[in-house]
Parts: structure tokens; C-alpha cells; sequence
């Protein structure tokens, strides 16, 4: 990876499991060189202790298919989302605070928080 390391992708419940699929962060380091901006990630890996602890039903950050990260302006959030788009992926979730992209084999979507 270019642009990012492993351990911005470790689980935040501090056990240190970083279980990132391949594919998906070879796709996340070509946007963030396509959009041009940083990314920074809030979220990474989670375990599923931590997945379930912060309310998630979802297995895409347990299978390390997925990631959230930070956005607080319109700019900076469509110049990451164009990128996301432009490099393949077809699965987008826009908050207020940040932007989740997944590889999840589900139908494409975009949704809002």
C-alpha cells in the first residue's frame, strides 16, 4: 500500500487485529491517490466482540471488507466519494462526520446515516 499502513486499520478495542481483505485495501490506496485528499480512517477491522459493541449488525468490518473514514465538508466529501466510484467500488454510506466504503458482495447502494 501507498498510501496507508496496517495498523490504521486496527481494531479499536485495543485487541490489535487488523484482518484486512487484500483486495479492499488495494482499492482504498488507489482512491485516496485518485481523490488527492488524506483519508483517515475511523474505522478499520473490528473484532466481533467490538462489532457488536458498537451496534452493528453487519459482518463488512468483521470480514475486514470495510472501512469509515472521516469527512466534515462537501468538498472533501464528494472528491472522496468520486474516487471511491471511479476505482470500483459500489457500496457507500454517507454521514455527517464520515464516509463508509465496503466491498460486501451485497447489491450496490449508496446510504445515509
Amino acid at each position: 500500500m501507498k498510501y496507508f499502513k496496517i495498523e490504521e486499520f486496527k481494531c479499536k478495542c485495543g485487541c490489535g487485529k487488523a484482518e484486512m481483505n487484500q483486495k479492499f485495501t488495494q482499492m482504498l490506496d488507489m482512491a485516496r491517490g485518485e481523490s488527492g485528499v488524506p483519508f483517515h480512517i475511523t474505522s478499520g477491522y473490528r473484532c466481533p466482540k467490538h462489532n457488536k459493541n458498537v451496534g452493528s449488525t453487519s459482518t463488512n468490518h468483521t470480514l475486514g471488507v470495510a472501512a469509515d473514514i472521516a469527512c466534515n465538508n462537501g468538498g472533501t466529501r464528494l472528491k472522496i466519494i468520486d474516487a471511491l466510484l471511479a476505482v470500483g467500488f459500489k457500496r457507500i454510506g454517507v454521514h455527517k462526520n464520515f464516509i463508509h466504503a465496503d466491498i460486501n458482495e451485497m447489491p450496490a447502494s449508496v446510504w445515509l446515516y
